[in-house]
């Protein structure tokens, strides 16, 4: 059965897509079958693989009436062994959709169930909030991670997420833990970036990855070419930290 992660922070900008979209095609990239499931209605991790006239079914389709299967929605990319869930920006609509609905935490869960035996990872980007959307999330996953960036106000939001996730394990999803901190956007030229860094590792000890996302103009050049970093800069910082968190993720979900 899949390992499902969650890509969660409600905090905007700290590199949720980014995150996704490289780790999931790392995995690829170690023959694991991968399926990165884009939760966010802005699509950018869509649009990374995908233009948005080519997605005929997205996760609204799936997700709102139970009326299409993920397995009809989900498309292969260009990438081996990485499959896709599409967003479109009518998943904005799903939090009024399902108001009132008794199974509205469950839907993702529910559409992801019978898939999870086809895959080897499944990677949830998700919106910067902590709506239906985000819960849906974390009640489909078994595991969370943490993307951190290191600014001033890294920490900000977190225990929100944190009590949000502690919710989601006395009820909807016991099973689910918190796989790790990533620490996101790193400049390592800077003393705030490494103070940010002590700090959240305090914070969190062991949880923090040992593995840092540094600032790189490569991975912000990448989504505008429609490529991941593998593809577009492979001997590039941003590929070798990739690369290295797809292996601290296997190694701590061993």
């Amino acid at each position: 059965m899949a390992i499902v992660i969650a890509i969660a922070n409600q905090k905007g900008g700290v590199g949720k897509t980014t995150t996704a979209v490289n780790l999931a095609a790392a995995f690829a990239r170690r023959n694991k079958r991968t399926l990165l499931i884009d939760l966010d209605p802005q699509a950018n991790t869509t649009l990374t693989f995908l233009p948005l006239e080519e997605v005929t079914y997205s996760l609204y389709d799936v997700l709102a009436d139970h009326q299409l299967s993920m397995t009809e929605a989900v498309k292969p990319t260009k990438c081996p062994n990485l499959c896709l869930g599409p967003s479109k920006i009518a998943l904005a609509k799903l939090e009024v959709t399902l108001v009132g609905q008794f199974d509205a935490p469950y839907r993702l869960k529910d559409a992801l169930t019978p898939l999870r035996k086809d895959f080897d990872m499944i990677l949830i980007d998700t919106p910067p909030t902590l709506g239906i959307m985000t819960v849906n999330a974390l009640v489909a996953a078994t595991h969370l991670l943490i993307p951190i960036q290191a600014s001033y106000y890294a920490l900000e939001g977190t225990d929100d997420l944190l009590e949000t996730l502690e919710r989601i394990r006395q009820r909807p999803n016991p099973e689910v833990q918190l796989l790790g901190i990533l620490i996101t956007l790193f400049d390592r030229r800077t003393n705030l970036a490494r103070d940010i860094h002590r700090q959240v590792s305090q914070v969190f000890g062991k949880k923090v990855f040992k593995t840092v996302i540094g600032k790189s103009v490569r991975l912000e050049e990448s989504p505008a070419y429609k490529e991941t970093i593998f593809s577009y800069a492979p001997d590039s910082s941003g590929a070798k930290e990739y690369e290295a968190l797809a292996r601290e993720v296997l190694q701590r979900v061993a």
